[in-house]
Formats: structure tokens, sequence, C-alpha cells
């Protein structure tokens, strides 16, 4: 019969540290050593939630938020109320996640107090459909410019529902008076993910037009966005 000394054994789990906190390391350092393109969408979602969970395993809630939402865009722009349903999903999650989103709007809004609007459309248009794009209902955005075509504000004036947002073209114009702004973007989100405008848009814009001009206030586009992708009613000839 063999004699001598076991190899001494590893404590078990419970006794020791985590399992997932090794993962964790590893993903911080490929994401400090190798830069965000080399992490995935989930990978990506859960070295975000890992201040919200410091005792939890996230990976398996970041692949649930992506099933659940089909996109880390979609991920962190859900409703709070539809977060809150996934499974694990608690108050310091959603806040998290809700930095993200808003890190993201604030971010894509920077170019546009830099110079004029009209010589930076890509970026109108990225700021549009991050601010916009995965709303769950429809609203109706106003870009402000001033004579040099600088943004002054933003402001949405109406939230409607899944298909519609009352717009009421006085308000509109009125609101440009107030902030001594001399031309306007429209902006509307299409939460079906279609970007086709449809007759009443078309007709809620001309009719902004119509009271806007004798007022010397311009309405240099209405941008329709949605996931897949945005309209402009200018490009369209559609004003």
């Amino acid at each position: 019969m063999a004699t001598g000394t076991s190899p001494p054994q590893p404590p078990p789990e419970s006794a020791g540290t985590p399992h997932y906190h090794g993962h964790r390391e590893r993903l911080r350092e490929r994401f400090r050593s190798a830069g965000p393109d080399a992490l995935s969408d989930y990978e990506l979602l859960e070295l975000a939630l890992f201040a919200a969970l410091p005792r939890r395993d996230t990976k398996p809630l970041a692949k649930a938020l992506l099933k659940t939402f089909g996109s880390f865009a979609e991920v962190i722009h859900a409703p709070e109320t539809r977060l809150g349903e996934v499974e694990g999903v608690g108050e310091a999650s959603i806040t998290q996640i809700k930095l993200l989103a808003a890190a993201a709007t604030r971010i894509a809004k920077g170019p546009l107090k830099q110079r004029p609007l009209l010589s930076s459309w890509n970026d109108v248009i990225d700021y549009c459909r991050t601010s916009m794009a995965f709303a769950d209902k429809e609203q109706f955005r106003i870009l402000f410019l001033d004579k040099r075509n600088q943004l002054i504000t933003d402001e949405v004036q109406q939230t409607g529902t899944v298909d519609h947002t009352p717009v009421y073209p006085r308000e509109v114009v009125k609101r440009a008076l107030e902030l001594s702004s001399t031309a306007i973007i429209l902006v509307h989100n299409h939460p079906s993910g279609d970007p086709t405008p449809s007759q009443a848009d078309i007709q809620m814009t001309k009719a902004i037009v119509d009271i806007a001009a004798p007022l010397g206030i311009s309405v240099h586009d209405h941008i329709i966005v949605g996931r897949n992708g945005h309209a402009s009613l200018k490009g369209m000839r559609l004003i």
C-alpha cells in the first residue's frame, strides 16, 4: 500500500473567492489592453454591470438582456419598466444601464455645439438616432438654431404613443420666437423602426413651414429616425 502525503486540495469555492472574480479581472485587462472592439456586446454589457452587481456573475444577466431587447443600443435605451421585468435587474442595474444611455447621448450632442449644424449633418443624424431611435413611444423634438445655424438648444416638445404624437404648429413657432431662433430642425422617431414619413408627418411639417416662413423662421428639415435608419423630408423633396 502506498504511503505519503496527498497534495493539498484547493479550498471549496464557498470558502474562497467566487469564480467570477478572476473572470472580471481578465475581462477588465482585455478591455484595457485590446480596447472595446475586442469585446462582444454581451462582454461590454457585463463589464458595465460590474459596479452595479459587485457580488454576482454578470455574464448571464448581460446575455439575458441582449436576448430580450436584441442589441446593445436597444438594451441601454429600453424603458426602465421593461428593464425591470428582466429577472435579476434591480434599481442599481437600471441606473448603470441608463448611465450608458445618458453618456452616449451627451457624447453625440457635443459636436453640435461647436459648429454650424448644416456643416456637420452627419453629427446631427448621429445625435438624433442616439437620443430617439430606440424609444418605445413617439417623441417630437426640435433643434432651435440661431442666425449662424448654431444650436441654441434642443427640446422634446411632445411625447405620444407608439404610433402618434400630437404636434401643434403654432406652439412650435411660438417657442422659436421665445428663443429668438431663426431656424429649426424638426425630429421625431418611429418606434416601429421604419422611418418612412406618413402623410400626417408631411402635412404637419408643411403646416409648420407655412406659419414659420412669414415670421422669418426657416424649417431646415424634418428628420424621422428609427432602428432601421432615418428619413429626411427635405432630402425626399417633401418640403
